[in-house]
């Protein structure tokens, strides 16, 4: 067997947009915002309609900025979340959040079950969303069997949960990516 490697890196028009943006500012419209800038640029780079990031809550700092990745990079584990919490955990230098902070996961999009479940171990305490699971799944995509009551199930856990926020714009942003003939990445199992 050759030898296996993965690299994950944060897209390079990522890093350009943050730098066109500046400062990012301390209210949730402002991150969220952000996420959805976020989300739609990776689209014009082939890249999924999901943009998150890790934002220090006590400064306001972005952290990690995440971007589904799946299709560009072949894995279906990198959805947006998943990418903010991998590059944050780095940027750190530690796999809990909690141990050296209090982060917090802006989303443009309600997590589906993979993100969820790893919300709980990523040490984030807050996390705010923009689209619905319904506006996700309303384009074709299937985000899962994620409880009903999963809010409750992460407040349980000491992470806030705040949302919809800036939902029509983070909508507008899953509609573009339709309409423009875009893959809708799904299981065929």
């Amino acid at each position: 067997m050759s030898q296996m490697e993965v690299r994950l890196k944060v897209p390079d028009y990522i890093v350009d947009l943050i730098e066109r943006r500046g400062q990012v500012g301390q209210s949730d419209t402002e991150r969220m915002a952000l996420a959805i800038a976020l989300a739609a640029e990776n689209i014009k780079h082939g890249g999924g309609p999901f943009g998150s990031g890790i934002f220090d809550m006590d400064s306001g700092e972005l952290i990690a900025p995440g971007v589904n990745l799946v299709v560009p990079e072949s894995c279906s584990l990198y959805h947006g979340e998943i990418t903010a919490i991998i590059f944050a955990q780095q940027a750190v230098g530690h796999f809990d959040l909690a141990a050296v902070g209090n982060f917090e996961l802006v989303t443009s999009a309600e997590p589906c079950v993979q993100c969820y479940g790893a919300i709980p171990w990523s040490g984030v305490r807050r996390v705010v969303y923009g689209a619905t699971c319904e506006d996700v799944e309303a384009i074709g995509f299937d985000e899962g069997p994620k409880p009903a009551n999963w809010i409750e199930a992460l407040n349980s856990r000491n992470i806030e949960v705040i949302g919809p926020v800036l939902q029509d714009d983070a909508v507008a942003v899953l509609q573009d990516y339709r309409a423009g003939g875009h893959p809708i990445y799904n299981s065929e199992s």
